[in-house]
């Protein structure tokens, strides 16, 4: 009765999230083929600005993606904490709330640092663009993320495992190991509110707060709906599949950064433009930043080639190369096995 149970609530559920999931992919769709039907010609590579619908969906896929990298960090803290260990959530929760509210405090600080920095305006945003294309190539390299992330949990985890052990040992208060939870919750929650901040400072320098915090409410409302299946529901999700998903997409939206940034040096005169007489529609423009000229298409090619090459890696040197040494070894004691064995005379 349990099983059956679950199976109705998860087949709805599963459902739903399909339902949804193809309704936002149509809208996708029919906003791209609406930009190619309304927009002709070939667009100016110096013209500033990728349009506010892709401003929109690229801000709300950082801070979902994001969002959903804290969240597996605040599941691993948390799974162990059931039964008398259940007090530790809330010192963990009020951790993470701080987390959140520090990130708000930062977006206001970047912004008012960024105010009073006296230099052009392209200059500011060319120089901004840069630094978050850098960190967002670190993080898309699938193989040092995949040590860095592993590393990162593990370290939360560590952490956790000796705050309850010092729960044991004499002359430790409670109030330390609670104070040891709260920061483990703010800084798994701040890390990635940090990186989301420095994101996306170049994208409101271009387009405004208001299309900026749009894309948040939208990343902000789907890590929630994750967040309460996890912690509310206790829905086990394919939070992997849900990763490579987000990560296939933030590929696309590192490619779009890079050939805005591109735009942004070229508007700055940090580098010159090379026209080259490609059929490109105005749409992928406005939409991928993909514009005709040599530097901005030079740059965006070597940035996927950067994430599909460090992908390729990870899987050569983590799952590909210990497959093949092991089968090489199971060759070698075959193969010595089967050797006769020579007579002494």
């Amino acid at each position: 009765m349990f099983t059956r149970t679950n199976l109705k609530m998860t087949n709805p559920l599963r459902l739903g999230v399909r339902i949804v999931l193809a309704i936002a992919g149509l809208l996708v769709v029919a906003l791209l083929v609406w930009q190619g039907i309304t927009a002709a010609g070939n667009p100016d590579p110096t013209t500033a600005h990728i349009g506010q619908g892709a401003a929109i969906v690229n801000t709300g896929l950082l801070v979902f993606r994001e969002g959903l990298e804290m969240i597996l960090v605040l599941a691993a803290i948390t799974a162990s904490m059931v039964g008398p260990k259940k007090v530790y959530r809330r010192p963990v929760a009020l951790g993470s709330a701080g987390g959140f509210l520090a990130t708000i405090v930062t977006w206001f600080v970047a912004i008012a640092v960024l105010s009073v920095i006296n230099a052009p305006a392209l200059d500011i945003q060319a120089a901004t663009g840069l630094l978050a294309i850098i960190v967002l190539l670190v993080i898309m390299n699938w193989f040092f993320h995949k040590i860095y992330w592993t590393g990162w949990i593990s370290l939360h985890n560590r952490k956790r495992k000796d705050l309850m052990q010092q729960e044991k040992e004499e002359g430790v208060s409670s109030s330390r190991i609670l104070f040891g939870m709260a920061m483990l919750g703010f800084s798994s929650v701040y890390r990635e509110g940090f990186e989301v901040v420095l994101f996306l400072q170049n994208l409101r320098l271009q387009v405004g707060s208001n299309i900026v915090l749009q894309g948040v409410a939208i990343g902000l409302f789907l890590t929630a709906i994750v967040g309460v299946l996890t912690f509310i529901a206790h829905h086990r999700l394919p939070y992997k599949k849900m990763l490579i998903l987000t990560g296939a997409l933030l590929s696309i939206v590192l490619v779009v950064m890079v050939g805005e940034s591109i735009q942004e040096m070229q508007l700055a005169n940090w580098i010159g433009t090379t026209p080259v007489n490609l059929p490109i529609p105005a749409w992928m423009g406005l939409w991928f930043a993909l514009f005709p000229n040599i530097e901005g298409i030079i740059a965006q090619v070597l940035a996927g080639v950067f994430v599909i090459g460090s992908y390729f890696l990870a899987r050569y040197l983590q799952v590909w190369r210990p497959v093949k040494q092991a089968e090489a070894e199971v060759a070698k004691l075959a193969a010595s096995a089967q050797e006769p064995v020579s007579s002494h005379s």
